[in-house]
């Protein structure tokens, strides 16, 4: 039997609260997988790795997180740390995870289960039954791209300027991984950017042309991100795979996530490049969700963004797709059964805490399992 490890990083706000009814789904799989088995360790991040150590992550944490098969994170932030200095900001620490790791890709599911397909701000004909995961290129482009700073002119004037930078290869890698996970899903990829206007969009065009390529059973579309944020609108069930760019993927990510009715449902994954010796990828799984502060500690945070991302993790970095299935169903069958946390509440729904929707997801495996 194999064993896998583990990092569980909670950080701040509901992190904690969320990260531990992930912690009770371990220890039942532990108990009941003939698969695997977890290990897991933990540590401080964010906020709380400031309070305690003056940094948002420690070396000591890195290290751990460079030896995991997998990271679960919580959550970072909130107006306590708002005046900390800059480079020690909680979110600092998450983004330092992605770096040193070299987590280029973000996957981003936008999932919506029928039963709160009333809950989107569409209607519920264009996304009950919604499945479409948009790839976004995590570590290059505008974010990360140089010369980015404000100066000031002779006029006094201030000029801002930033810079979006591709190689062929981070574009080539991040398109060979949407193929990859094209195949293992619908088998459609679009890729959006803006050839017509920058010329980092047409590298990105060329570059995923000649890929596409290589994979003639997944059907291939090119899109403006424009058009791309109309068409998710519009008819987003017309899409499989989206891959694109830092910034484009960071906007219609969000635009995809509400369509299922809440942020608090969503889980992400951040992966890297295959070891040329394991095969494995460094890898990190955390909630699209925030650490919200206004609720945190009073038993009120949805637990699923973060539980499905640990489904995630049993799915992409183990291999473990029974029990991500069985983690996925259950949280269906619980949603079908009218439970909701705050963030989902509707008429006629019964309405639960933190710790009893986990609770809830767990009974529902064991019949599940049964």
């Amino acid at each position: 039997m194999t064993t896998h490890s583990l990092l569980l990083l909670p950080g701040d706000g509901i992190g904690v609260e969320t990260m531990a009814e992930v912690e009770r789904i371990i220890a039942f799989l532990n108990k009941r997988s003939n698969a695997a088995k977890f290990e897991t360790t933990s540590d401080l991040v964010g906020g709380a790795a400031y309070d305690k150590h003056g940094v948002s992550i420690t070396e000591e944490a890195m290290a751990k997180a460079d030896k995991a098969g997998a990271i679960i994170f919580g959550a970072v932030g909130g107006p306590k740390w708002d005046k900390v200095p800059y480079e020690h900001r909680p979110e600092a620490g998450l983004l330092r995870l992605r770096k040193d790791l070299d987590l280029f890709a973000n996957l981003r599911p936008a999932i919506c289960y029928p039963a709160l397909a009333d809950a989107s701000s569409l209607k519920r004909d264009l996304v009950e039954g919604l499945d479409i995961l948009i790839l976004r290129e995590l570590t290059g482009g505008t974010y990360f791209g140089e010369p980015k700073e404000i100066v000031t002119l002779e006029n006094g004037e201030k000029r801002a300027v930033d810079t979006t930078l591709y190689t062929t290869r981070e574009v080539d890698r991040i398109a060979r991984m949407g193929f990859d996970l094209a195949r293992k899903r619908g088998k459609k990829v679009h890729m959006a950017a803006k050839w017509n206007v920058m010329r980092s969009g047409v590298l990105w065009r060329e570059v995923t042309a000649a890929v596409a390529k290589e994979y003639a059973d997944v059907d291939y579309h090119e899109i403006l991100a424009d058009n791309c944020a109309m068409q998710l609108i519009r008819n987003p069930k017309q899409f499989d795979v989206v891959i694109t760019d830092n910034l484009f993927g960071d906007i219609l990510s969000d635009e995809a996530a509400m369509m299922t009715g809440s942020l608090g449902m969503l889980p992400s994954a951040s992966l890297g490049a295959p070891d040329a010796k394991t095969g494995k990828r460094k890898s990190l799984y955390e909630p699209v969700h925030g650490s919200a502060p206004d609720i945190a500690g009073k038993g009120l945070a949805n637990p699923i963004a973060t539980i499905a991302s640990f489904g995630m993790a049993l799915r992409y970095s183990f291999d473990l797709g029974k029990e991500a299935d069985l983690v996925d169903n259950a949280i269906a069958k619980v949603l079908d059964q009218g439970l909701r946390t705050g963030d989902i509440m509707q008429p006629g729904m019964t309405k639960v805490g933190t710790s009893e929707m986990g609770s809830a997801i767990l009974k529902a495996m064991e019949a599940l399992a049964a």
